[in-house]
Parts: structure tokens; C-alpha cells; sequence
């Protein structure tokens, strides 16, 4: 292999390139992102960077030597039309053609929609959406998952009225439990940040209109409503897919000359994708292994954080596998964890605040160690003790 090519520059695809460097490919590497600019991360787009506290280069993936130093060909602005792979090229948008020998897809997703609706997926959304955030503007948040709740603090943090519209009564319970959720979404209400439970019907002019008939006036409305795979390219290039690009744990698709990773990519035989910062980062990481006829590295047990009203919510392990659930601390100290066991052993864990929890809860799950109801939910015990036995 000469020549690989890597479409899309999110954090997926910095990390495949990253990858692919430190485990000694020296052929050409090229990145192909839509955006112009150097590639950044996401996450602070719903937090640091609507409160005004972070700019561009504070949330750059690499700065611009690093692309450099790296022999990485960064192609900005530079939107990828098709993939060819029986011909191994590319096509651009303006019907240039690239030659390839391997393609990874790091095309991430693009936002579900709401007319009448903004929505927070990329820089731009970012800085149009915090110059709406002034004090006293009514804020409309339509979803109360991770970057709904995010960005509805922020507005409230930025001294806007807001009010989260979201369907589910406890919003993200099946992920962290019903103890974990219930305790966050309660926050947005001491926050002083109205929810509705309820559908949105639809956006009409100034107000949002509920499945149930009710009217919210906003000055501005978001949503956050989670996002669609891209898998445009993908499917127009025959491969499989099914809720996102169907891979091997090697990050291969159907074509074995095409790799797929992050947000688009589901591993085939798992339900669900996961779209999180680790997963993205070890995506690109498994690929270059792939890529490069090595075995896959273990990926670990899933985990995911979000930061709204001052504090940290981290998970880790898949809580729809757990028949009961443990909590370390009580909910009304504001600080606790809930592990989700089954058949004696710890399969998930979420903390409110309690970070060394879950470092400790990972390292478990990964050990398929077993534990001990009662011992788990002892404060006075240290659980690394479990590691030791």
C-alpha cells in the first residue's frame, strides 16, 4: 500500500491517521475534510465553547505542524463526491479524480432535523448559536439527551429562559438508569429550566407547538435530537449498510479495501453504534491495525462523559445488560454511582461526580471480575480491592 486516503477530519479520522504513523506506515497519507480550517473536537461546541470560553484553537484535534511533521496530506474544503472502490479512486466534488489503494470513511453523521429548528453539529452552528444566547433570551431545546441537556445549560449558564421539550419523562435512563437520570434531569429544574413533557408538532414562527397542543414562545430553538449516519458515499459505492456502515471488528467493511470508522460505522453483530469521543479514538485505532494485517486491539468497555450545571456525568459497560443495579452513595447528596450487575459480575457503571468510581468500575468490567453486591455499595471500601483478588 502507497497511498491511503481518509474522508472526513473528525476526531475518527485524526486518529486513524495518528495511528497508522505510529505503527510505521510510511506511504502517502491523505486527509480529506469538508470544512476549511484545521480539524476540531466536538464536544466543546455544546459546552466551553457556547459559554464563550474556548475558541478555534483551543479545541484544534492537532495543531497545524503536527499535519506536517506527520507527512499528512490535509486537504481542507475539499469535499469527497464518491468512492470508487473497484477502480481504487476518489472523485472530489469538482469531478477531480484521486487514486487510492485503501479508503477509510470518517464521515461521522448529520444532524436529525426539526423545520424551524437549529441544530449544533459543527463550528459554525456553534458561533451562530452563542450569538443568540444573551441574557433573558427565550430558549427552546427540543431533546434532552447528551447535547440537548448540554446546551440547554449553557443557555441558562449565559442567563437565557429555557425550556427542554422531550417525550420521555426521564431522558437517558436506559443508558445510565433510572437512578442516574432521574438525579440529572431533576438538575435542569433546580437550574431553573422548565420541562415539557411532551412531542414537538411543530416550529411556527415564534413558538414551538406540542403534540398536546401547547404553545412556547422562543426567540431561539435547537435541536438536539441525536444524529443520522452519513453513509451517502457508502451506499452509492454498493457496500453494506444498515444503521451505519456494517464493519468488522478490523473497522473492514464489505469491500475489503474500504475501512469505516466513528460515528457511521456499527460493528457487525452489535445493535447499536456509539457515537463518543473514546469510541471515535479507538476506532481509528483498530483500523490502522486492520489496515496494517495486525489483530485488533481490545476495545474495552464503552464510556462516555457530559458536563452540564458544574458537573460530570461518566458511564462506562452497557447498562441494558445489567438485571440489577447498586448504588454507591445516595442520589440526594448529589454525588453517587450506579452499577449494573449481572450473574455476578459488574457489566456497567454511571457516576454523578465520582470519576474515580468509574476508573476503578472499568478496569472490573474489562477483568470480568466478580463482585459483591453489598461490597460494591460499601463507600468505606475501596473498590480497587476487587482488582486485587
Amino acid at each position: 500500500m502507497k497511498r491511503i486516503a481518509v474522508v472526513g477530519a473528525g476526531l475518527a479520522a485524526v486518529s486513524t491517521c495518528a495511528a497508522l504513523r505510529a505503527q510505521g506506515y510510511d506511504g502517502r497519507l491523505t486527509l480529506y475534510s469538508a470544512e476549511s480550517g484545521l480539524p476540531y473536537d466536538r464536544p466543546p461546541l455544546s459546552k466551553d465553547v457556547l459559554l464563550g470560553k474556548a475558541d478555534r484553537t483551543d479545541v484544534l484535534l492537532r495543531p497545524a505542524d503536527w499535519y506536517e511533521t506527520q507527512r499528512i496530506g490535509l486537504r481542507q474544503a475539499t469535499p469527497v463526491r464518491a468512492i470508487r472502490p473497484g477502480e481504487g479512486a476518489l472523485e472530489l466534488a469538482d469531478g477531480t479524480r484521486e487514486f487510492t489503494d485503501r479508503v477509510v470513511l470518517a464521515t461521522g453523521g448529520t444532524p436529525r432535523t426539526v423545520p424551524g429548528a437549529q441544530v449544533l453539529r459543527d463550528w459554525a452552528d456553534a458561533e451562530r448559536l452563542r450569538a443568540q444566547l444573551l441574557p433573558g433570551a427565550r430558549v427552546v431545546v427540543i431533546g434532552a439527551g447528551l447535547i440537548g441537556a448540554e446546551t440547554a445549560a449553557a443557555a441558562r449558564a449565559s442567563g437565557c429562559e429555557v425550556t427542554i421539550v422531550d417525550p420521555v419523562p426521564v431522558p437517558l435512563a436506559s443508558v445510565v438508569g433510572d437512578d442516574i437520570a432521574g438525579a440529572l434531569h431533576a438538575r435542569h429544574t433546580a437550574e431553573g429550566i422548565s420541562l415539557v413533557t411532551a412531542g414537538v408538532d411543530r416550529v411556527e414562527g415564534s413558538a414551538v407547538v406540542t403534540t398536546d397542543g401547547r404553545r412556547i414562545t422562543a426567540d431561539t430553538v435547537v435541536a438536539g435530537i441525536g444524529i443520522r449516519p452519513a453513509t451517502e458515499l457508502a451506499a452509492h459505492a454498493g457496500l453494506l449498510v444498515d444503521n451505519g456502515i456494517v464493519v468488522s471488528p478490523a473497522r473492514a467493511t464489505s469491500h475489503p479495501h474500504v475501512y469505516a470508522v466513528g460515528d457511521v460505522a456499527r460493528q457487525n453483530g452489535h445493535p447499536i453504534r456509539h457515537e463518543h469521543w473514546e469510541a471515535a479514538q479507538r476506532d481509528g485505532e483498530a483500523a490502522a491495525h486492520g489496515i496494517l494485517g495486525r489483530p485488533a486491539p481490545s476495545p474495552g468497555a464503552p464510556w462516555f462523559w457530559s458536563d452540564r450545571h458544574g458537573t460530570r456525568l461518566e458511564a462506562a459497560g452497557t447498562m441494558t445488560d445489567a438485571s440489577r443495579v447498586v448504588l454507591r452513595g445516595t442520589p440526594g447528596s448529589g454525588a453517587f454511582t450506579a452499577f449494573g450487575l449481572h450473574a455476578g459480575r459488574l457489566v456497567a457503571a454511571a457516576a454523578i461526580d465520582r470519576g474515580r468510581d468509574i476508573k476503578a468500575a472499568r478496569r472490573i468490567i474489562d477483568r470480568q471480575v466478580p463482585v459483591d453486591a453489598d461490597q460494591l455499595a460499601d463507600e468505606s471500601l475501596d473498590l480497587r480491592t476487587f482488582l486485587k483478588r
